[in-house]
């Protein structure tokens, strides 16, 4: 099968300027060569009197137009007069409309998915709307076929809502943006190259796979793209060139290749991160700041806490901190403050040695408390810097915490990151989730002149293949969450390079594993250190290494912060 790749421009809202758009457009075909045709989503139409004038020229045929050129309907009751039919047809020489919504297959097998408009708010919808009826009708007869693998192609008026989860952000009030029907919609089509505009916003989102790391077999990647509005005042791209090779033509194991920066999928996060009511079918979404259910998939509807923000500072007792606060005490030894507390963290069903409120925790081993997670010197640590972050709540592992607190361990990472290159030393990170019943995430510093981050790795590696441990990497930018669902045991690895090992514990694993690599002779060289047991302190020397590490912490400890 030949593999002649298509040219494709993509244009976001048009609003009448087609003057600007064509000379445009000639502009980069004289530079670069003819583009085979040209997409234009969002508002193609304007409503001034020299929108109007433009179109009649182009109308008439007393101006041309230089590309094969496909737009979506209209997106706005005022815009809809422009539209004769919701079939489709050619409007102008060269200017096609689309239709509501459907399918276009170019000669060449490109298959390009298309939506005009918003969605409806309820039924029967005015003519700039698409319904559940729509979408259904457009996915249905293609996701029928076993043999379906996605689309090349997608365009939709309105952005997906929540395509921005898992990476970069837009510049748009994300609380308002999008529609969660199109985000389900991306999700079933799981098209290689999706466009959307009306946002006035111009958002190159890293690209998304679409199966599951070490569970699904491996799928092409997509891409999603917000363009601005033609001519727009800020200069704002508002036209995407590419060159496209049809699926259907496609060698598979070129198609699902994984470029570096590829992430999770933003539409199918775990139902813990998310607060919306699950529905059954196409619709809208029940939320304000969330994105859209995942529609298609049966999800459990046990929810995670939605308290999202920070109230005041609440911080270790003792060690003459107050900072000019006035914290109530607890009957637990507590400090707390008279600001609107968050919701209940989880609690244990018995005692807990790690729940901050239980009477067994070690307070006096404690570095820094933020609103979700504390920072805890290690007991019989391997090194003096040696710590845990812990929840406040009771959590058993990381893939059962909820997003505000995963937000805040990510921020303590970064914290001792920061600490420790101070220190000339870099942090490697463990947890084993197996025969614990409290999420610890030990962080161990590692002096920067012992050994480098491969020499780390490899010892991991070459101790995991001695005892006969699977240890396997982690595709960059894969959480933890995706491959270990909440109640799987394993052991996990991140290091200083953002790579992560992991290992899915089947039957018996090593309790002090990640000690005994860290302590060996190729990295720290402490192998009497390997056992905690056997580094105990006395509660004084502990209360003593604390209080110094605390002080020296406390320039990088952002809960300190005003």
């Amino acid at each position: 099968m030949s593999e002649q790749p298509v040219r494709v421009l993509a244009c976001g809202d048009v609003e009448g300027r087609l003057n600007a758009l064509f000379n445009r457009v000639q502009t980069i075909q004289k530079k670069t060569g003819q583009f085979d045709l040209l997409l234009c989503v969002g508002e193609f139409f304007g409503t001034t009197p020299e929108a109007e004038a433009e179109w009649q020229l182009y109308k008439t045929g007393a101006k041309k137009v230089p590309i094969h050129t496909y737009i979506l309907g209209a997106a706005s009751q005022e815009m809809a007069k422009n539209f004769p039919s919701a079939d489709g047809c050619e409007l102008a020489d060269n200017i096609t409309y689309l239709g509501r919504r459907g399918v276009f297959t170019g000669v060449s097998g490109l298959q390009i998915a298309y939506v005009s408009g918003r969605e409806a708010p309820q039924e029967p919808a005015p003519a700039h709307c698409f319904t559940a009826k729509d979408l259904s009708a457009l996915v249905s007869p293609l996701t029928a076929s076993s043999k379906f693998r996605g689309v090349d192609i997608l365009l939709t008026s309105q952005w997906p809502r929540g395509v921005w989860h898992y990476a970069n952000n837009p510049e748009v009030n994300t609380k308002f943006c999008g529609s969660g029907s199109v985000a389900n919609l991306a999700d079933k089509l799981k098209p290689r190259y999706h466009f959307a505009a009306l946002e006035g916003a111009h958002y190159e989102r890293l690209p998304y796979r679409n199966h599951v790391v070490l569970q699904e077999n491996a799928q092409h990647v997509s891409r999603f793209i917000a363009l601005a509005t033609v001519n727009n005042p800020a200069k704002k791209k508002y036209l995407y060139a590419f060159n496209i090779v049809p699926m259907k033509t496609m060698d598979p194991s070129e198609l699902v290749k994984q470029p570096q920066d590829v992430t999770e999928n933003p539409y199918r996060r775990p139902a813990k991160d998310k607060t919306e009511v699950l529905k059954t079918g196409f619709g809208a979404a029940a939320e304000e700041e969330e994105p859209a259910a995942q529609f298609f998939f049966d999800l459990s509807t046990k929810q995670g806490g939605g308290f999202r923000g920070r109230g005041r500072k609440r911080h270790p007792d003792g060690e003459g901190r107050g900072r000019g606060r006035d914290p109530q005490q607890d009957g637990d030894g507590q400090h707390h403050e008279h600001a609107k507390q968050p919701r209940r963290h989880p609690q244990p069903t018995g005692p807990c040695w790690f729940c901050l409120a239980s009477p067994q925790v070690e307070k006096h081993l404690v570095i820094s408390i933020g609103t979700h997670c504390y920072l805890a010197l290690a007991k019989g640590g391997l090194t003096p810097h040696h710590v845990l972050i812990l929840p406040i709540g009771h959590y058993q592992s990381v893939v059962e915490l909820s997003s505000e607190v995963v937000e805040e361990m990510e921020k303590y990472k970064s914290a001792l990151t920061s600490f420790y290159k101070s220190k000339g030393e870099r942090c490697v990170v463990f947890e084993r989730n197996y025969r614990s019943q409290h999420l610890q995430l030990q962080v161990v510093p590692v002096p920067l002149d012992r050994c480098t981050t491969d020499d780390i790795k490899e010892a991991f590696t070459v101790q995991a293949q001695e005892q006969q441990i699977e240890l396997m990497e982690i595709p960059q930018h894969t959480e933890l969450k995706q491959i270990a669902p909440p109640g799987t045991p394993y052991f996990y690895v991140e290091l200083d390079s953002g790579e992560k090992l992991f290992h899915r514990i089947r039957k018996h694993f090593p309790l002090q594993f990640g000690r005994e690599v860290l302590a060996s002779e190729a990295l720290l060289n402490i192998p009497t250190r390997a056992d905690w047991k056997e580094c105990k302190q006395s509660r004084e020397e502990e209360e003593q290494s604390c209080k110094e590490l605390r002080d020296d912490f406390q320039p990088y400890d952002f809960a300190w912060e005003d």
